[in-house]
């Protein structure tokens, strides 16, 4: 029997995206939502679509192991960031036969906190823009002496481009009314990146899937901000792909990872954010959907048999 596939986040950019590139291979497929009106527009090529609970439902999985259940589904691709740390933490209770494609609770827990993924990079030596909580700037404003200029503030689990805000600098700013749960974040000026990853399994021969996206260069928070210009071709930016896989397999993360860089005004590439799922820009890189179905060829999908680094190699940064 071939994969039954349930995409959530059906009626989201992501979701949408992922299923136009599952019809355009021929694979059927379903797609559930939380959000809205879920039945199947005129547009959406899934089989059917159904509404779940959302995420933060304490019985999001009983709601989504009965369709699982129900409609015999084997792959679950997610596409929405909130329900990743639900859905790694839940990934065993489905049994061997259901694959979920996210990656280890610990690792998909630190890609989700923006906090604790520049802390886990930082402490590796992978770059990062300098860093800071509200909380912390408030209590100690010497530590603002290294964030001097402009600066990016957005919350440290995703919410939307919209939540995240540009200020031009920290003089003016009231760090103790800030609102609790925020990062702040140097502002990086170069050009702005996605790289898309996907681990290499270490029981077969799959390779590894690196893509390299330039984006357009639209200030933080405003309409345009996640648009891809173009796909870099795989002779230029050497160093941004090597710091993508870096960062990955840093985090411990495995499948479909998104990681955002941009270049400091000197051209070294920083890691700005990490998304561990497939997203609306994987159909610039059909090779992760692709990548994704293979793994249903496989005796079972481990995530943790996945290639992990220990420690990340001098090359990796170039």
């Amino acid at each position: 029997m071939g994969p039954r596939i349930l995409v959530t986040g059906i009626a989201g950019a992501a979701g949408q995206a992922v299923g136009a590139q599952l019809a355009a291979r021929g694979v059927p497929h379903f797609g559930s939502d939380a959000r809205g009106d879920a039945r199947q527009a005129s547009d959406d090529p899934a089989e059917a679509t159904v509404r779940l609970l959302p995420a933060t439902d304490p019985d999001m999985v009983l709601d989504l192991r009965r369709l699982v259940d129900r409609e015999s589904i084997n792959v679950i691709i997610p596409t929405l960031s909130v329900e990743l740390p639900v859905l790694a933490a839940a990934r065993a209770g489905f049994g061997p036969d259901v694959r979920i494609i996210v990656g280890e609770p610990a690792a998909v827990a630190l890609a989700n906190d923006h906090l604790f993924t520049a802390w886990a990079l930082q402490a590796a030596g992978i770059p990062v823009p300098r860093f800071g909580v509200p909380g912390d700037l408030a209590a100690a404003p010497a530590s603002l002496a290294g964030l001097n200029g402009p600066v990016v503030v957005k919350p440290r689990v995703f919410k939307g481009t919209r939540a995240v805000h540009l200020l031009a600098g920290t003089g003016s700013v009231n760090w103790q009314l800030m609102p609790a749960g925020q990062l702040v974040q140097e502002f990086i000026p170069g050009a702005d990146f996605v790289v898309l990853v996907f681990g290499t399994p270490a029981r077969n021969a799959m390779a590894p899937v690196a893509v390299v996206l330039e984006k357009t260069k639209t200030p933080y928070g405003r309409v345009g901000s996640d648009e891809v210009s173009r796909r870099v071709p795989a002779a230029e930016a050497g160093d941004v792909r090597k710091l993508g896989l870096a960062a990955v397999r840093t985090l411990g993360l495995t499948g479909p990872v998104q990681v955002q860089i941009r270049r400091r005004a000197d051209g070294t590439p920083v890691v700005l954010g990490v998304c561990a799922t497939l997203g609306e820009n994987s159909k610039w890189a059909p090779e992760l959907l692709d990548a994704v179905l293979a793994t249903f060829m496989l005796p079972s999908f481990n995530p943790a048999s996945f290639r992990r680094c220990p420690a990340v190699p001098a090359a990796a940064l170039g």
